[in-house]
């Protein structure tokens, strides 16, 4: 009975032990410093006329720059026009840029430094939108292409993605040029036409960096924003994206004879060898793992989330796997942890009567930091097995990108402005949808997507979806963090 009793108390103790460790390590669990500047205060808020700010984003608009599926629906001339466009709506920044045309309408503008020793920034917008969705015209509650300022907010097509992000910047420099600014850093804003179509103006502005022996200190375009309502907190945070989720479109082609329905063979065909083969892909999925961007956003607002959070973020070597389990909880948090599958297109035969020759499927990866194209193949042909079935890329996948510095002079610079601007906690962030930046990554130092916006999670939905507008607020807000980022960032 003695001996129980010794046994009771030693576990006793080190429950208690246990207890306490978790609890130290859950109050000392602090929120990262703030970003620190060691070039000089934030640019000071410049004044914006938000009504004539709204004005030219209505007209920008209204430029059909709609990048379609078939490349023979686009129309180039609303390019032209758009860029003319520019040219007299901003007088002031053309006249203190110079400006390049490359690869068909992708825009470079210099703004040059007076220091060449120092390596500039690049700020990226894209000038297409995608289609408004045919039949759904009907339920906008203004036009997508008309621009209307109504109801404290500019409506359209592109209002956010990605027209919202390129007048706020011309707006930004606007302001700075016609103040008579001069930057000691080179400034390039780069602006491709053909970005939802993945197309080739940013690796073509790639290339002229290249060409030109030049890398950027840092690129800042589209990817994340300040999200008003985020669910780890309840509150706002601003994410800025640090790295990107590769991408790749994987076929699987199942071959068979084909024939008559009427006659069909034992294993049924090839529909059923496919639906075989994409079930056992899709349900053969990569590890969800607590590490990288993903990670670091949790980390990074733990410190002000509820306190089984703390304590569970404070205690990773104890509660991981729960941390894990409760993120992957939605689609959404799973994808911060590993490399998604997702079948999405289905071919197979051209009628309902005849068995398929070859039916094929369509699947979408996109690879977490840390995965390859290389690991994908592998990790879906050991999926399938022996099934008689052929893998092979779409096209030559793009990889995920590196991860930027979180203690850069860019970073800081970015995380200080948005933080005081918005009044809310900085986090790194990954970014599982795909940029032009990706492209640039080759010629600069860092590269950071962020788009300075206030947006609840549920508006996110009408970017390439309906309804579409940017409010007044978030127009004159997006303003001033571009002039600020210039006057601040190339100094």
């Amino acid at each position: 009975m003695r001996s129980l009793a010794r046994i009771g108390l030693g576990a006793g103790g080190a429950l208690v032990l246990l207890a306490a460790v978790i609890g130290v390590r859950t109050a000392r669990l602090e929120a990262p410093a703030a970003a620190a500047l060691d070039g000089g205060p934030l640019a000071a808020p410049v004044t914006v006329d938000v009504d004539a700010a709204a004005q030219r984003l209505s007209q920008a608009i209204r430029f059909r720059t709609v990048s379609h599926q078939d490349k023979a629906e686009d129309q180039p001339a609303e390019w032209d026009r758009l860029h003319a466009w520019l040219v007299s709506a901003y007088p002031a920044a053309h006249a203190a840029m110079t400006r390049e045309v490359i690869s068909g309408h992708t825009l470079i503008y210099t703004w040059k430094g007076s220091d060449p020793t120092l390596a500039p920034i690049v700020l990226m917008a894209h000038q297409d939108v995608v289609p408004v969705t045919s039949g759904t015209e009907k339920d906008w509650r203004h036009p997508p292409f008309d621009g209307v300022v109504a109801e404290g907010a500019v409506w359209g097509r592109g209002a956010i993605d990605d027209k919202g992000s390129l007048i706020t910047l011309f707006e930004g420099a606007e302001l700075l040029a016609t103040q008579g600014f001069t930057p000691r850093r080179t400034v390039l804003i780069v602006s491709s036409h053909d970005e939802e179509a993945r197309g080739q103006g940013a690796p073509a502005a790639a290339e002229w960096m290249k060409a030109r022996g030049l890398k950027a200190e840092f690129v800042l375009d589209e990817g994340m924003a300040v999200i008003s309502d985020n669910p780890i907190t309840g509150g706002a945070v601003v994410l800025i994206g640090i790295a990107e989720k590769g991408y790749g479109t994987l076929n699987v082609v199942a071959r068979a004879l084909g024939g008559h329905s009427s006659s069909p063979p034992k294993d049924a065909g090839g529909a059923v060898l496919l639906s075989r083969a994409v079930v056992a892909i899709a349900e053969h999925p990569f590890p969800l793992e607590f590490k990288g961007p993903g990670a670091a956003l949790l980390e990074t607002l733990a410190p002000s989330g509820p306190w089984a959070l703390r304590m569970a973020v404070a205690n990773r070597w104890l509660f991981e796997p729960l941390i894990i389990q409760q993120v992957a909880a939605t689609p959404t948090g799973a994808a911060l942890l590993h490399t998604t599958i997702a079948p999405t297109m289905l071919r197979g035969s051209p009628k309902e009567n005849v068995l398929p020759q070859d039916a094929t499927a369509w699947i979408n990866y996109r690879i977490a930091p840390g995965d390859t194209s290389d690991k994908v193949l592998a990790h879906a042909r050991a999926a399938v097995g022996d099934l008689p079935v052929e893998l092979s890329w779409e096209k030559t996948p793009d990889e995920p990108t590196p991860i930027s510095s979180t203690r850069s002079r860019g970073w800081n610079v970015l995380a200080a402005l948005a933080g005081e601007m918005s009044r809310a906690p900085v986090s790194p962030g990954l970014v599982t949808a795909a940029t032009d930046s990706r492209s640039l990554q080759s010629v600069a130092t860092d590269v950071y997507r962020f788009q300075p916006m206030n947006l609840s999670l549920s508006s996110l939905q009408m970017i390439h979806g309906t309804n579409e507008h940017l409010t007044l607020e978030n127009l004159e807000f997006a303003v001033q963090f571009y002039a600020r980022l210039i006057a601040t960032a190339a100094r």
